[in-house]
Order: C-alpha cells, then structure tokens, then sequence
C-alpha cells in the first residue's frame, strides 16, 4: 500500500512550492580581485557588513574592487619550502646533513624503498 502511495514522485529531490509571491532580499554584489588577476563577485545582503578583504579560489587574499588598488597590485612574495628551510639553517649545513643521510643510506641504516 505504501508503494502505491509514493509511486511517481522522488521524497526529498523536488519542492512543491513555488516561487510567486516570495520577496527576495535585497542584495548588493561586491567584486574581489586578488594579486593574479581573479575576479570573484559575492551576493551579499543590502544591510550586511561587506568586508574588505575575501580569500580567492586560488588561496590568495583578495580586495574589494575599486577600494585598495594599490594591495591587489602589490603582493607579498610566496614564502616556498626552500626559504623557510633556509630560515632555519645554512646552506652548509644542509650540504653536511645531507651528506650524513647518503653515508647512512650506503651503509644500509636507511632501508631501500622500492
């Protein structure tokens, strides 16, 4: 008897209602531009806080449009692996350190990973 009750219609996939007579909110759209040239726009509501800074798809923080065009010219160099470690050590003493690994890796201390 349920079956027969719920044939034709999938729960949960599809509304009944409809949207007349539904007022919308008000809405503003604010554009981002991060420092690679990405371009997001953003909904938001008319008496929402719209912030100054939005994070990009690609990770970078992005500005709002017209706003601060000097920070989406201007941006901060990615700090990669390799300047962290420096940060941390001398070039020599990575050159040492990785001379110790190699001598362990020959002496057979690191196994072979195939």
């Amino acid at each position: 008897m349920a079956e027969r009750s719920l044939r034709g219609m999938s729960i949960g996939a599809k509304s009944l209602e409809s949207d007349e007579n539904v007022d919308f909110a008000a809405r503003n759209d604010v554009a981002y531009i991060c420092p690679k040239g990405h371009r997001t726009i953003l909904p938001f509501a008319d008496g929402a806080e719209v912030p100054d800074e939005w994070e990009c798809r690609c990770g970078a923080v992005a500005h709002r449009e017209g706003e601060d065009t000097e920070a989406n010219e201007i941006a901060k160099p990615t700090r990669t692996h390799w300047d962290m470690l420096l940060e941390r050590r001398s070039e020599d003493e990575l050159k040492a350190l990785l001379e110790k690994r190699l001598q362990m890796h020959r002496d057979g201390w690191i196994p072979d990973y195939e």
